[in-house]
């Protein structure tokens, strides 16, 4: 790359979407970085929200299946903040997030009685906004990647 292409690169205006799209996805991350923070700390006034059966629930949840949470939505969060500073970074680590959400989902839903506890029509749509959000996010940092606009 010529001295006068790497400038064209690096000097690209930062679009208004990137913007958009990177404090949206930072925002909503950050609320599952707190519902993680919150469950894994087992604060009671958070928690109180939740029944007996929920709680057992949350609080049984497998240590392997608590590290692809905390992989889901730290990754999130973090993704974000490299959207927003436009690394490259961004790409792998929404791809990691979204992975870690999908065995989450596992775990949750199909490993155990998830589907029972929490199976209710809006836990699952929440969790299908979840998904979304996560394919969401990942298209658009390896699209943007791909049109040179992240370093």
């Amino acid at each position: 790359m010529t001295e006068s292409n790497h400038s064209e690169t690096t000097n690209i205006k930062t679009p208004w979407h990137l913007w958009t799209v990177g404090i949206i996805g930072f925002l909503w991350s950050a609320i599952g970085a707190m519902d993680f923070v919150m469950t894994q700390t087992q604060n009671e006034a958070y928690m109180s929200a939740f029944t007996p059966e929920q709680l057992e629930f949350f609080y049984g949840i497998p240590m392997w299946a608590i590290i692809t949470w905390g992989i889901a939505v730290w990754g999130g969060t973090i993704g974000s903040i490299f959207l927003l500073i436009r690394k490259k970074i961004a790409t792998p680590i929404f791809l990691a997030s979204l992975i870690g959400m999908v065995i989450t989902s596992i775990q949750n839903y199909v490993l155990s009685n998830g589907m029972e506890i929490m199976g209710d029509a809006f836990s699952l749509i929440f969790t299908g906004i979840i998904f979304t959000t996560s394919v969401g996010l990942y298209w658009y940092s390896r699209t943007i990647q791909q049109n040179g606009l992240l370093k």
